[in-house]
């Protein structure tokens, strides 16, 4: 029997070659499947020469795109790819698709979803009205409740909401929960108990199959998505806690906003939340598909996007969104880490004549990612790009305004995860009235907001500059 210095020298030369045997195999999967050819060369040289930490961080970072997801969303056999089909052919929703300016169609050109009138928009700014209004929501619901966040907490609003499932559930209405796994990965088993103990469909979204992924940390599913009966949905950036009511030590104030949408849109809303539920749980949920009521004049565009995508969609519909600018570009993201495709075209738009403004929080709850923000101010400042920092508590809404034309509320960041990695949802409006609703929240919030320079920057201690020049270096996984 060999002794244990023997099986321990065995084994001190066999992991080195076990993990430089790895990375030569994760190399070729880079090299097929890298995105940029700087990123594509970081991995290969990281792999190659530092094995023994790089084989675990592409484990966790490396992979930019969800093939399966993609395969089956693309294939045209599976049930998903039919359902999409035949709702895009409805005769009954032809009649309530509509076409607006081509700066917009295209926007619709990325779900391959067309913009749908008929529908009911109501702003909700924060916390208290978010939630007030989604219980109210919940609690009219006769036949199903869609709800899906990405984090969700076992605080006193958990239980709420949880209460709120329960007793629709034990009512006899088709109750599906889906929560990302990462994202609420404090969320304890009671809580998941107790919701299918009463009958609630409980889904995970996991970042796919395979033993491989299962390390991974990317791909998080970041929508926030509740649909009432086929008829009324909510998207925006809350999460469900007790945090996002401003009831937290750090922050004793959340600026966040959500919106209702009630009419046809709805449809396009509940697609997007049964694509994922088939994609965690092999099945399809029992929901309506018939044309819900015209409840108003509103037109509403819906945009899923995510690495599942055969594009970029995410990072095409900001670009898009701000090339369409020709007076105002108005964007408030609690997160601003742009890829380079963003960067220009801020830059081109403020060196037209555009009033671009973008509003990051002064206070940050993740403070490399807010480090990393400042590191492009330069970059952007420099063109004429104005940047603010809101003041009151931590501000977490993904807001853009262009012109008078068209505004996003949804659940993406103006950061890398937000454009490529994560799964998420942004509804687009264009309705006037509805604009002007948002036009004025966004005034309010530049009224608490400070302009931050790069004087601002410069005049920080040299700590504080190599922090944002550092952060900067993880910009693609922030």
């Amino acid at each position: 029997m060999p002794s244990v210095e023997l099986v321990i020298e065995y084994w001190v030369l066999l992991v080195p070659l076990i993990l430089h045997g790895v990375g030569i195999v994760f190399i070729f999967d880079v090299l097929m499947h890298g995105r940029t050819s700087q990123g594509t060369i970081a991995w290969v040289m990281a792999l190659f020469f530092f094995p023994y930490l790089a084989v675990f961080l592409y484990m966790m970072f490396g992979a930019r795109r969800i093939d399966d997801y993609a395969a089956a969303h693309q294939s045209g056999t599976t049930d998903i790819h039919h359902l999409g089909k035949q709702l895009r052919q409805d005769r009954q929703l032809r009649n309530l698709m509509v076409r607006e300016t081509p700066q917009i169609d295209v926007l619709s050109d990325i779900y391959q979803f067309p913009i749908m009138k008929g529908n009911h928009c109501s702003l909700l700014i924060n916390g208290q009205a978010t939630f007030d209004s989604i219980l109210n929501g919940i609690a009219t619901a006769q036949h199903y409740i869609l709800i899906q966040f990405f984090i969700v907490h076992a605080d006193d609003l958990g239980n709420r909401i949880k209460a709120a499932l329960i007793e629709r559930a034990r009512a006899g209405v088709n109750v599906y929960f889906l929560y990302d796994k990462v994202g609420s990965v404090r969320l304890p088993r009671a809580y998941i108990a107790d919701l299918r103990d009463a009958g609630v469909h409980v889904g995970v979204f996991r970042v796919g199959r395979g033993w491989l992924n299962r390390f991974r940390v990317n791909f998080r599913n970041h929508r926030k998505v509740i649909v009432v009966d086929g008829e009324k949905s909510w998207v925006g950036g809350h999460n469900i806690g007790d945090v996002y009511l401003g009831k937290s030590r750090r922050f004793k104030t959340w600026r966040d906003t959500h919106v209702m949408m009630a009419g046809p849109v709805t449809l396009a809303v509940q697609l997007s939340f049964v694509e994922d539920w088939h994609w965690a749980c092999g099945r399809l949920p029992e929901v309506s598909w018939a044309p819900p009521p015209t409840v108003g004049a509103e037109p509403v565009l819906c945009i899923p996007t995510g690495p599942g995508d055969l594009v970029e969609s995410c990072s095409l519909m900001i670009v898009q969104a701000i090339n369409a600018a020709t007076r105002r570009c108005w964007m408030f993201s609690p997160y601003f880490v742009p890829d380079v495709a963003v960067i220009k075209a801020l830059q081109l738009a403020a060196m037209r004549g555009v009033d671009v403004r973008i509003v990051i929080p002064a206070n940050p709850d993740k403070r490399v990612v807010w480090w990393a923000a400042h590191s492009y101010l330069s970059e952007v400042a420099v063109a004429g790009v104005r940047m603010y920092t809101y003041r009151e508590g931590f501000m977490h809404q993904k807001v853009f305004l262009v012109d008078d034309a068209l505004a996003g509320i949804g659940t993406a960041n103006l950061d890398n995860r937000s454009l490529r990695i994560n799964f998420e949802i942004t509804m687009v409006f264009t309705a006037p009235a509805f604009l002007k609703k948002i036009e004025k929240m966004c005034l309010a919030d530049f009224a608490v907001s400070n302009p931050l320079t790069t004087d601002d920057v410069y005049r920080r201690s040299f700590g504080f500059r190599l922090a944002i020049r550092a952060a900067r270096l993880f910009s693609p996984i922030l």
